[in-house]
C-alpha cells in the first residue's frame, strides 16, 4: 500500500469545495438553499472517533509487542493491513465531503442573507469541514502508526543455511 499523501487530500478538498461553490449558487438561481444535514458533522466525528480510537489501540499493542511484555496480544500484519485500508479510504472521502461541505459554506457565508436558516446551515457546514479533518487526521495517525519500520542497509546480513 501505498501511504496517503496530504497534497493530494488537499487537492481533493478543493477541488470538491470550487466545485460545490458554483454547484450551491446554480442552486440558489432556482431559489433554494442548498442543504447541509445535520447528521454531517456527527457521522464524521464518529468516524474519527473510531479511527482514532483503532489507532490507540493499535499503537499500545504494537509497543507491548516491542517491548516482549509476557501478556502482549500481538497484532496480526491482516488486522493492521486492514485498519490502514479503512483509514486510508476514510480519509479520500472525508477529504472529498469536507470540501463539498466546505464550499457550500462558503457560499452561504458570501452569498448574503441574514435568515436564521442560512446561518445554521453555514454553521454545520463548518462543522463538518472541522468533523471532516478530524477524520483525516486520525487516519494519517492511525497510517503513521502502523507504518513498518525502515530497512536497516547497512545491517549485516544472516548467515544462510548452506
Amino acid at each position: 500500500m501505498k501511504e496517503l499523501r496530504i497534497r493530494t487530500l488537499i487537492g481533493l478538498c478543493l477541488i470538491a469545495g470550487v466545485l460545490s461553490w458554483s454547484g450551491a449558487g446554480l442552486w440558489d438561481t432556482y431559489g433554494t438553499l442548498p442543504r447541509v444535514p445535520v447528521a454531517a458533522p456527527i457521522v464524521l466525528g464518529a468516524i474519527a472517533a473510531v479511527l482514532l480510537a483503532t489507532a490507540l489501540s493499535l499503537r499500545a499493542r504494537l509497543k507491548a509487542q516491542r517491548e516482549r511484555q509476557p501478556d502482549a496480544k500481538g497484532v496480526e500484519p491482516m488486522v493492521a493491513a486492514r485498519a490502514v485500508l479503512f483509514g486510508q479510504a476514510s480519509a479520500l472521502v472525508a477529504a472529498l465531503v469536507a470540501g463539498m461541505y466546505g464550499g457550500t459554506g462558503v457560499f452561504l457565508l458570501t452569498s448574503g442573507g441574514d435568515d436564521a436558516l442560512r446561518g445554521s446551515q453555514t454553521l454545520h457546514a463548518g462543522l463538518a469541514v472541522v468533523a471532516g479533518a478530524a477524520v483525516v487526521a486520525a487516519a494519517v495517525y492511525l497510517e503513521r502508526i502502523c507504518r513498518l519500520p525502515e530497512d536497516d542497509d547497512n545491517a549485516p546480513a544472516a548467515p544462510s543455511a548452506d
